[in-house]
């Protein structure tokens, strides 16, 4: 294929930024929605907690999710800029609806409906590797049922540790903890979610003949992709906070604590698998599972449902939009 101008090259890498802004700004919510509902940390704060522990990420994990979306998802021969502009507003256009609403739908399948529905825009169905896909898909499932479980587990370890404690004295502790707890799942967000980005970037930069050799992110995507999503993240999305953190259930110190920490050991689990989970699953099905462990009638299953809604429309409708954004490009 011919490459494109240089100057069209530096935009479209600004668009894949902007989209990774967008997703800290989208996904705040998944990071600060628990430590803000329990007053443990005031907003202003949460979010400049959550945005450098989102930043630091690439420190600790390796760029398995990055490979994954860049050679996983769609064949990677079929790639050029008319398939990354189609799945970056595909994405784009999707997250901006469903922040514009406080729906907390899924970035990072919004990203990954958008590639598909450019790449079989342009190549048809062969295009798809569906193996990434379906592991890919199967985690929609799994990770807010890990998170749930896990959460589950959690409260269960917790209240039998802490049995013999004053309501007050456990709350004292756990006020600390979910400092802990906030930073884990925060470090889990920006080490899965900024990667989607790297990972569009890098095989950008491939189709376009300027990087060489076996599939790999160079370091100035790596910090480029992080930055954007801590500044992100600092901007925070406060109608999603709200509805993560108090319209599914009420959390005290203690659950907000097992459901960060049952969500970062998902995401911990699924990066190290270089499997692109949605973070936002994750927390919610965690934050579902510690309400539930009080009653069942604890979560407003109204809430839930509208957000279970949201993760089945996010990935056919951001594949629709990258389509027809796709098609768009065809004419120019």
């Amino acid at each position: 294929m011919d490459p494109i101008a240089f100057p069209l090259l530096v935009a479209l890498i600004g668009v894949a930024l902007a989209f990774d802004f967008l997703n800290g700004l989208h996904d705040a919510a998944n990071s600060i929605a628990t430590i803000v509902s329990t007053r443990v940390l005031k907003p202003q704060y949460a979010v400049a907690w959550a945005a450098f522990f989102n930043f630091i990420a690439f420190l600790f994990f390796g760029l398995h999710v990055a490979t994954t979306v860049g050679k996983g998802i769609v064949d990677a021969a079929i790639i050029d800029p008319q398939v990354i502009f189609g799945a970056l507003m595909g994405a784009i256009s999707w997250n901006l609806i469903t922040w514009a609403l406080g729906i907390p739908s899924s970035s990072s399948h919004a990203l990954i409906g958008g590639l598909l529905g450019a790449g079989t825009a342009k190549a048809g169905l062969p295009a798809v590797i569906w193996t990434g896909v379906f592991k890919t898909s199967a985690a929609i499932v799994m990770s807010p049922a890990i998170g749930l479980l896990l959460a589950l587990l959690l409260v269960l370890i917790i209240s039998w540790i802490f049995r013999r404690f004053t309501p007050h004295g456990a709350d004292g502790v756990f006020r600390k903890l979910q400092l802990v707890s906030a930073s884990l799942y925060s470090l889990g967000h920006g080490g899965n979610d900024a990667q989607k980005t790297m990972g569009i970037i890098a095989v950008l930069l491939y189709s376009q003949g300027m990087l060489q050799g076996d599939f790999h992110v160079p370091f100035w995507v790596v910090i480029s992709c992080q930055a954007a999503m801590g500044f992100g993240t600092l901007f925070g999305g406060w109608k999603i906070v709200h509805t993560m953190g108090s319209k599914i259930t009420r959390l005290s110190p203690a659950q907000g604590f097992c459901a960060e920490t049952g969500g970062a050991i998902t995401l911990f689990m699924a990066t190290h698998l270089g499997i692109p989970v949605s973070t936002t699953h994750t927390i919610t099905g965690a934050i579902v599972g510690v309400g539930a462990s009080r009653r069942l009638s604890a979560v407003r299953w109204n809430i839930a449902s509208r957000i279970i809604v949201a993760w089945v429309v996010t990935l056919p409708a951001a594949a629709l939009i990258g389509a027809g954004f796709y098609w768009i490009t065809r004419f120019f």
